[in-house]
């Protein structure tokens, strides 16, 4: 139990304990940029995950919640063993280790995946009670605060200065106008951070009842197109155009052509406002947080940014980023 204070590992040791697992033999596994962390016990050939998510910090509650909602819809998430709420622990099933990532670095099929992964969306988007739960919507407010840390954190590390308050008015004002319709628009349950690293195989290869879903907690009731653009936009991947096409063809299946249109227009402006929050992150993540690994995506990341800038629903977006970063895009952190 590196990595975290006496404090935590006391809490966490008393947790087991209680929970009857205080014998188990305990694996930590690599953190993400959040400030859950995961720890797979091992007791025999009994298996669990300890999810440590500090309530100052973490919600565990929603994850609760939107873990209950999602398996009441048919998809297959952890099943919870044992709750500490108060104190930030779950036990969660063990689902293994084969995330998309990694099936994908072992040299599986990209297109079968990916299309699985699409699936998943699909029955989510189409179920009849989908939206059946009480989360905030996705709204302007929400997308707003993303994009600002591009001008609070991406702009100053690129450039070695802050943005003056007229640049980030211009900068807001821009974006506000190019996501006024979008913001309004409460079509799908929206898990937010839906791409392979969260996405897993249990069991055999087969429906979506194989497909694991991870990280959902920060769930948002908004566009439909924002998981998939996420999906097939990744920030720590690249992902064929061959794969992208056949992800998007195989969403857009059974729609009419104006709505096929609009899901393209959609995935542009929300991959847009994605890119812009992930590029801010990531720098923050290296200076507040002294992780640094995630600025190894960012060329990927300014790529995707300006491909999404190319369209002329975002022209006063990509004309404010312009004058303030001229050639963000090549920047080296």
């Amino acid at each position: 139990m590196t990595g975290i204070s006496k404090e935590r590992a006391i809490e966490r040791t008393s947790y087991l304990a209680g929970e009857g697992w205080g014998d188990a033999n305990v694996f930590p596994l690599t953190p993400d940029a959040s400030f859950r962390s995961y720890a797979r016990l091992e007791r025999g050939e009994e298996k669990r995950m300890l999810m440590d998510a500090p309530p100052s910090h973490e919600n565990l509650r929603a994850y609760l919640d939107v873990t209950s909602h999602l398996r009441s819809l048919g998809l297959r998430v952890a099943d919870t063993f044992g709750v500490d709420e108060p104190n930030g622990f779950a036990m969660i099933e063990d689902m293994g280790d084969d995330t998309f990532t990694r099936l994908l670095n072992a040299g599986h099929d990209e297109l079968s995946l990916y299309l699985l992964a699409v699936d998943v969306l699909k029955k989510l988007h189409t179920h009849d009670r989908a939206l059946d739960l009480d989360l905030p919507p996705y709204d302007m407010v929400a997308l707003l605060r993303e994009v600002e840390l591009f001008v609070d954190w991406f702009v100053p590390a690129c450039r070695g200065s802050n943005v003056t308050p007229t640049e980030k008015q211009a900068y807001m004002d821009a974006w506000e106008k190019a996501l006024e319709r979008i913001s309004l628009t409460r079509d799908a349950l929206v898990l937010r951070d839906y791409h392979v690293d969260n996405l897993m195989i249990t069991g055999s290869l087969g429906g979506v009842e194989s497909c694991g879903l991870l990280d959902y907690q920060d769930a948002l009731i908004g566009s439909r197109a924002y998981d998939l653009v996420s999906l097939v936009e990744d920030a720590r991947r690249d992902v064929s155009p061959h794969v992208y096409e056949a992800c998007v063809t195989r969403y857009s299946e059974g729609l009419s052509l104006q709505d096929q249109e609009k899901l393209r227009l959609d995935m542009a402006l929300l991959g847009a406002q994605r890119h812009a929050k992930v590029a801010g992150i990531f720098i923050r993540l290296s200076k507040r947080d002294a992780k640094p690994i995630y600025l190894k995506h960012m060329p990927r990341v300014l790529r995707l940014m300006k491909k999404c800038l190319e369209n002329d629903a975002l022209q006063d977006v990509r004309a404010t980023i312009d004058r303030m970063v001229p050639g963000y895009e090549e920047a080296i952190f």
